[in-house]
């Protein structure tokens, strides 16, 4: 009777040991890391529409598919997308507006709890909604510019892999291989695509949607040219390469000698909130006249719009394009 007794407990054991490996094997196929990956590959690749493929995932607004349906009546909502996709942040567009009404809620209600009039509350709530999007662009700037920084590396192992024999689909997945994130990963999908019977040129022309930097648009349109001319590919991979390197020095030049500029424009625009914090907490009943009295709120408004009007020429006189 013992030994059945432990032989049940042994197998009752190792019953719950296969359940629960087994448990996490499907978890890890459908919701692991690598599965995780590959989903976030097929997703980008969807970006250009003019191709279709059964292959290829289509990317959703958001993972209801009433919810996906509701946000697609709303104008340029796609938009909001191809900016998500550029910047690479893992939000689907539904979760992305999502923060951006928490924010806005949560700004609003801290704003009527410390007894903010209420055309400043809903101005406090619109400027945090605005937060996510500035946020998002900034991610997008700082991955193509970091794509930027690692293109001609890429163009150059594009141009020796070729000279060594490879084909042109081989080199990009060289680079997909050999290069840093987030470069390989843009490469990869274009090998991807063109694997999935997608047109070579179709391919290069959605790695232009989805990174819109001059650089890439460079090397894809002369790659484009050399498969209608003719001629050797490689040595023009070389010449653009050396091409975008002399641009990114002559920027660095730039920034360097405009960074003075940028400090003052920094200075000019944070300079009235610091200043009206410390009012605040120095002497609040001088400074509430601003939100309280409507002439005070009138002189908000005209010194925020002068200030917008002062932030776009300043930006203007610092941003040089190289």
């Amino acid at each position: 009777m013992d030994y059945l007794y432990y032989l049940f407990a042994v197998l009752a054991f190792l019953a719950v040991v296969l359940f629960l490996e087994g448990a996490y094997m499907a978890w890890n196929a459908y919701k692991g890391p690598e599965a995780k990956r590959i989903e976030r590959r097929l997703e980008a690749m969807t970006l250009g529409k003019e191709h279709e493929s059964t292959l290829v995932k289509q990317r959703v607004l958001a993972k209801s598919p009433g919810i996906a349906s509701f946000l697609q009546k709303f104008p340029r909502i796609n938009q909001i997308d191809k900016v998500l996709l550029q910047s690479g942040l893992n939000y689907s567009v539904a979760r992305f507006l999502g923060v951006c009404l928490i924010l806005a809620t949560a700004g609003f209600l801290v704003a009527m709890l410390f007894g903010l009039n209420f055309k400043v509350a809903v101005v406090i709530a619109a400027v945090l909604a605005c937060l996510p999007f500035l946020y998002m662009l900034s991610a997008k700037q700082k991955r193509i510019a970091t794509i930027e920084q690692q293109l001609p590396s890429s163009l150059d192992l594009m141009g020796r892999a070729m000279v060594a024999g490879h084909a042109f689909p081989s080199a990009l997945q060289m680079v997909g291989t050999e290069m840093p994130e987030p470069i390989a990963s843009e490469f990869r999908i274009v090998f991807d695509e063109i694997n999935y019977g997608i047109p070579t040129s179709e391919a290069l022309m959605n790695l232009i949607q989805r990174v819109p930097s001059t650089d890439v648009s460079y090397f894809v349109i002369a790659v484009l040219i050399q498969r209608e001319t003719g001629g050797n590919l490689a040595e023009l991979l070389g010449n653009i390469s050396e091409l975008i390197r002399a641009r990114l020095k002559l920027l660095g030049t730039v920034r360097v000698l405009s960074a003075e500029g940028r400090l003052s424009a920094w200075i000019l625009t944070l300079l009235p909130f610091v200043l009206g914090a410390v009012l605040q907490l120095v002497n609040p009943e001088f400074v509430s006249v601003l939100w309280t009295d409507p002439n005070g709120l009138r002189m908000v408004v005209i010194a925020l719009i002068l200030m917008v009007f002062g932030i776009f020429v300043m930006w203007r006189i610092i941003k040089i394009r190289v």
